[in-house]
């Protein structure tokens, strides 16, 4: 063990680790495109963009400049009666790319923040309307964050069994997989109703879920009968943002618009804490009144916080640019080709790919789970061999940054197929 682990193992409690258990944590020194450098000079190919929130690679020397010269004007500024020019220019950018009917810009500063902030806008919404609608629907096995909002309209699962007795209660729908979307929809028939305040999904992927994937159209149609009853929108596009579903949003797929979409993860290009919810301009204004009841209050100490805004704009002018968009067919094609070898596999099932995320389970002769043991062995065989890949459960996924080259791609796949003969 280092002295940085030993000093680490003394001070520092890690998030989803038990504590007793877990060995030493591995120390980085720096990053540099998709690869993360060891104080101990050992490399490790990112292919999970440290958590889904690096599009560019680590330390990308535009976002790098763009933030060092926010620091020398400006570092931080209260938002409540204050703006300031990284904050407005990124609101104005973004919106340009969503949806259309998003119309306005919160900030908050995580995921799960955007998820409370979207909830507390839907039901205070209806309040300030002078209705009482207080059902939430979900899919089962959504992850929405770890605040008590966002983990009561997701799943439920033991990392929220401590604290269901603090949730609100919330109506779940299956998940509309392939070959389940008619069940579904007759038990959506059933289940949406004119108390329906909001109906949350992760648009076409479920992360934390265990990358399960499912069709626009089947969302379309949910979301069309979620309307019926006036019931909110709300894409929880924290983690399918900014690229990763081989378009700009996974709400992009669809022909039918969420009412309010949360993001975060990606929006910094992983350089820091920065999240943003978004509303149509209906939501919006009925905000407005002399009532200052009426008024969101929300808030947080580092809402839109420049460096955080600046690091964003340096972000998007990296994604929108034609070299990042080409990378991102490639990495979809590269997945392709790779997710067409895996079908040979005996030890593989359940193959599936949105845009730059490939996902695969491991035959795992035990429930699929995040206690799974062969999770431990997958992550450990690839972790000796230089790959940073962070199993859920059996479930396998690459989600690279951008900037991965084709050879580290191929490195890769040839260390998963060794994997798979192992097992």
């Amino acid at each position: 063990m280092n002295d940085l682990a030993e000093r680490d193992r003394a001070v520092i409690w890690h998030p989803f680790t038990q504590m007793q258990t877990a060995p030493a944590p591995i120390s980085i020194a720096r990053g540099k495109g998709s690869i993360l450098y060891g104080t101990d000079g050992r490399e490790y190919l990112d292919m999970i963009s440290s958590w889904w929130v690096n599009l560019h690679g680590h330390a990308h020397p535009h976002i790098a400049q763009r933030v060092a010269e926010q620091l020398q004007t400006l570092e931080h500024v209260i938002f409540a009666d204050f703006t300031h020019e990284p904050a407005v220019e990124l609101a104005e950018r973004l919106l340009a790319i969503l949806p259309q009917n998003q119309k306005r810009v919160f900030y908050s500063d995580n995921g799960s923040t955007a998820v409370e902030v979207a909830l507390k806008m839907a039901f205070q919404y209806w309040h300030n309307l002078g209705l009482l609608r207080r059902k939430v629907v979900a899919l089962e096995n959504a992850y929405h964050g770890d605040t008590f909002g966002a983990m009561a309209v997701g799943g439920r699962s033991a990392f929220t069994a401590p604290f269901a007795p603090f949730l609100f209660d919330v109506d779940y729908l299956p998940t509309p997989i392939p070959g389940e979307e008619a069940d579904v929809l007759k038990r959506a028939e059933a289940l949406f109703t004119d108390d329906t305040a909001a109906f949350i999904v992760e648009p076409l992927v479920q992360g934390a879920g265990g990358m399960v994937m499912y069709q626009p159209e089947i969302l379309d149609k949910l979301i069309r009968l979620a309307r019926q009853y006036g019931a909110l929108i709300i894409a929880d596009e924290v983690m399918t943002g900014f690229g990763r579903t081989g378009r700009l949003f996974a709400s992009d797929h669809l022909t039918e618009k969420p009412d309010l979409m949360c993001l975060s993860k990606g929006l910094t290009g992983g350089t820091m804490a920065l999240s943003i919810t978004t509303c149509t301009q209906a939501i919006y204004e009925a905000f407005l009144s002399t009532d200052k009841h009426k008024t969101l209050f929300h808030g947080h100490s580092f809402t839109a916080n420049p460096l955080a805004c600046a690091a964003s704009l340096a972000s998007m002018d990296l994604l929108l640019s034609a070299e990042t968009q080409q990378a991102i067919q490639r990495i979809v094609q590269k997945h392709s080709a790779f997710a067409r070898q895996l079908a040979a596999y005996s030890t593989v099932e359940n193959i599936r790919q949105q845009g730059t995320l490939l996902a695969f389970d491991l035959r795992a002769g035990e429930q699929t789970s995040y206690f799974n043991s062969i999770r431990d062995a997958a992550y450990t065989f690839l972790l000796e061999q230089g790959i940073l890949m962070r199993p859920l459960g059996n479930v396998l996924y690459l989600m690279p940054p951008y900037c991965t080259t084709n050879e580290q791609l191929d490195y890769t796949y040839a260390k998963i197929k060794e994997l798979l003969h192992t097992l």
